[in-house]
């Protein structure tokens, strides 16, 4: 197996373009799960929280469960099956229900064979699904081309398809989970015991940097306005970036992110699809500036200090 991998390596070392064909194709696969994780865990988060709030209304305040009825309290809070995960049920058409075929679940070419429309009742089906597909792919390629056949590639391709399923959930609901952002944060702690990107000093360093810069933001935001700017989401994600790539990248991450946020926010707002004052989620603009940090922060830090 050793030498399988050797030589695999090896062949990806002196024709990098098979190695970044291959490793789009296995992502753009990867990112049709994606969007099943997108989509399903924050139904199945929702559930988990009404199952947790009726077991705390019937163990401690059976007397509000008499006058709301159990019939009430235990109502489903969506339309999905009982039985709701990442795997079960298969795919199937919102509309009609039916199964979607597997060579109609192939990445971006599934869509395009059925022209974006259900094969049984022709529902449309939404362009998100092809998209979310063909940027996962893009970024791993991305990701080939610059690191090669190496563990870097590997760790930073597993932070990638977080981002990209943090960003498509944080989008839809305004959330960043706990099940997606406090792995892929102590996984950036562990593989940098081997400093694979940055020391393990500089790692537990930008971690805790990372959560307390936007915490600070946040509480001086909140006792100046009264309101609150940001959610605990957002700080736990720069803390990942901080884990990853050491305390020394979190300026351009705050940086990048905060610039391609103010500039997103404004047009929305020039274009009417945002009203002053209404929440965007930030996640999306902090796995993007962290991304671009991943790949290019080191790049960008010296071009800006040669300046200087």
């Amino acid at each position: 197996m050793t030498e399988f991998i050797s030589t695999f390596a090896t062949t990806m070392q002196l024709y990098p373009w098979v190695f970044v064909v291959i490793s789009f194709i296995f992502a753009a696969t990867i990112g049709s799960f994606l969007n099943v994780v997108i989509h399903r865990l924050p139904v199945m988060m929702k559930r988990e929280w009404q199952s947790e709030c009726n077991f705390y209304l019937n163990e401690y305040h059976p007397d509000i469960v008499k006058q709301i009825g159990n019939e009430h309290l235990n109502k489903p809070i969506d339309e999905f099956p009982a039985k709701y995960n990442l795997v079960v049920p298969g795919s199937a058409c919102p509309k009609c229900k039916s199964n979607i075929k597997p060579w109609h679940n192939l990445p971006i070419l599934g869509w395009l064979s059925l022209k974006g429309k259900c094969a049984n009742c022709k529902t449309a089906i939404s362009a998100r699904y092809p998209i979310i597909e063909l940027l996962t792919g893009i970024l791993i390629a991305t990701l080939a081309w610059h690191f090669g056949p190496t563990w870097q590639f590997v760790y930073a391709s597993i932070l990638t398809f977080v981002l990209v399923a943090l960003t498509g959930i944080d989008l839809d609901e305004m959330l960043l989970p706990d099940q997606l952002t406090l792995p892929i944060l102590w996984l950036g702690l562990v593989i940098n015991l081997k400093g694979i990107y940055t020391s393990p000093q500089d790692a537990i360093i930008g971690a805790a940097a990372g959560y307390l810069s936007l915490w600070s933001v946040f509480w001086l935001f909140k006792l100046v306005t009264g309101k609150e700017g940001m959610g605990y989401g957002d700080f736990k994600l720069l803390a990942v970036f901080g884990a990853w790539l050491g305390w020394q990248m979190l300026p351009l991450t705050i940086l990048l992110s905060s610039l391609v946020g103010a500039v997103v926010g404004i047009l929305m707002i020039i274009t009417k699809k945002l009203n002053k004052g209404n929440p965007i989620p930030f996640g999306p603009y902090i796995a993007a500036a962290g991304w671009i940090a991943l790949v290019w922060g080191q790049d960008i830090l010296n071009w800006y200090l040669s300046t200087l």
